[in-house]
């Protein structure tokens, strides 16, 4: 059987490296599974997941040029399934169930019989990565602005006479 891009194959892991492993295939040869096509998962240390000796199951992705061979492990099996995700409101978009701003639901403490209005939950930083990049560029716009305008006031200091 020829070794073609698409092909399925069984081999065994004879080397492993930082960046991936070295899989004998049929007819004497060799291919390189690299490390981010070993598993649909963060692969830090291919060690965690391939020994050698080990028999695996690969899908041919590439020869290039110099007839090297490219090996996926990952491609060779059916993705995991990704988890369900519940209905609810996308990130950003208004929650149909909040209470309007400044309206407050009352509640008791245990044994008081007293009701009291609890304070409202500050977050404590920003929920989500663009939330954090935002206030990441405005701090960096107002140091360069700043920086800016120092600059701008030392000029002309040192440039009348």
């Amino acid at each position: 059987m020829g070794i073609e891009v698409g092909s399925i194959l069984d081999g065994k892991v004879t080397g492993i490296t930082n960046f991936g492993a070295f899989v004998s295939l049929p007819g004497n040869r060799s291919g390189l599974v690299h490390i981010s096509e070993i598993a649909y998962s963060y692969v830090n240390d291919v060690h965690d997941h391939l020994a050698e000796g080990q028999e695996v199951k690969v899908k041919v992705i590439g020869v290039d040029a110099n007839n090297r061979i490219n090996l996926s492990i990952k491609q060779a099996a059916p993705p995991p399934p990704r988890p369900e995700r519940r209905p609810g409101p996308r990130p950003g978009s208004p929650n149909p169930h909040a209470r309007p701003e400044g309206e407050h639901r009352q509640a008791r403490r245990p044994g008081s019989g007293r009701s009291f209005t609890p304070e409202p939950v500050q977050p404590r930083g920003p929920a989500s990565f663009e939330d954090q990049l935002k206030q990441f560029m405005a701090s960096s716009d107002s140091k360069l602005s700043e920086l800016h305008m120092n600059e701008k006031r030392g000029s002309r200091r040192g440039g009348r006479k």
